[in-house]
Parts: structure tokens; sequence; C-alpha cells
């Protein structure tokens, strides 16, 4: 009976290291991430990233504390458009495509949704950032065109 429960302990698994990324000082929002700005520590925090690859190259959507687990949700992907900035609005329906200038009222990366003011019209439409720094209006009430 010893040696079955030996047997048994020897083919047990090892238990799993985890490990949690950290913030190794205190970064500011809207900073990019550098290998030199997160760590690991040994820790299985839910929620939190664990390889320092995930890290590299996003940027802080919030501040972030040294030591403290960095979230899926405290980081993403650069912003591209900044609030206030003039964008292009498109609209693509069918064979009807139609373009004009906006005003961003967010700020976000590509594949973020945010808030457009049309420069003709006024009316506010949302719309999701495309790489080339566009904003494609997908849904809602379409009010591009100047009345």
């Amino acid at each position: 009976m010893k040696h079955l429960a030996l047997a048994f302990a020897l083919a047990l698994p090892a238990p799993a290291h985890a490990e949690t990324v950290v913030a190794a000082h205190t970064i500011r929002s809207q900073s990019i991430l550098t290998a030199q700005d997160v760590t690991t520590i040994p820790d299985d925090t839910p929620g939190a990233l664990t390889h320092v690859d995930d890290a590299v190259g996003m940027e802080a959507r919030v501040n972030l504390y040294a030591g403290r687990p960095i979230r899926y949700g405290d980081i993403g992907p650069a912003a591209i458009v900044d609030r206030n900035q003039i964008v292009t609005l498109v609209y693509d329906q069918g064979g009807l495509s139609i373009a004009t200038e906006g005003r961003s009222l967010g700020r976000g990366g590509v594949g973020d949704r945010i808030r457009v003011m049309n420069l003709s019209s006024r009316a506010t439409v949302n719309g999701t950032i495309a790489s080339d720094g566009t904003v494609r209006v997908t849904n809602g009430p379409l009010d591009l065109a100047s009345r």
C-alpha cells in the first residue's frame, strides 16, 4: 500500500507556476509600454496578463502603479485618433459610399468605437476606427449630409 501511494504521488504533475504581469514602476495613462516597464511575479491573479509580450507595445489606458497586476482592460492598442481631431467619416452601404469630415469626441485605437460630430450637420454618430485613421459609421441613423 505504501508503494502504491508513493507511485501515485510521483505520477501527479507538479503544481503549475503561474506568473502575473505587473508594472515595474508607475506608468501614466497614454504611455506606450516597453519591456522595461513591466515584469512578472510568481502569482495567479484572475484577469491579469500572464505574459510580458502581451503588454509590450500596448498603450496604458489608465495609470498603472508599481507592483500592481496589469489587467486586459488596463491596456489596449495605441491610439491613432485623439479627442477633437478632425477625421474622415465614411459610410459604406451596398454601392453607396459617403465621406465627410467630423470632429472626434473621443480617443481610441484601431477597432475602438468612438463618437464623432459631423461638421456639416453637427449631428453626432458612432463609428469604428479603421487602421488608416478614418471612422467607419456602421449602424444607427445616418446624418452625414448637411441640412
